[in-house]
């Protein structure tokens, strides 16, 4: 279904990815099509920017469906030019590959 506020979504709106129980990237809302799936159900079409900007990691419980975050209460980008955008450059090799294992970084 397409969402109620979408156009607010697509100006300047992102889709916030959880992995491992951790909001981790966001990724802009470039638009939101109406499509439908094989079936002929109706369905919301995500068309979204293929730049993933990484952000300040946090926990979060599974959800189902649309949550609307104001700009204050979105987890702030972290780095931006590429390099070490969290600083795990100084960890020791062995612990950076334990949580890159367990999908934490």
């Amino acid at each position: 279904m397409i969402p109620k506020r979408a156009a607010e979504v697509c100006d300047g709106g992102s889709i916030y990815w959880v992995v491992a129980g951790f909001v981790r990237v966001r990724q802009r809302v470039l638009a939101i099509e109406d499509a439908e799936w094989d079936d002929g159900r109706r369905a919301a079409a995500l068309v979204l920017d293929p730049e993933l900007v990484p952000v300040a990691a946090r926990p979060t419980k599974p959800f189902q469906g649309w949550r609307y975050l104001k700009p204050e209460d979105a987890p702030r980008d972290v780095g931006g030019d590429g390099g070490d955008v969290m600083g795990l450059e100084a960890l020791p090799a062995g612990l950076r590959a334990a949580l890159a294992e367990a999908c934490l970084i």
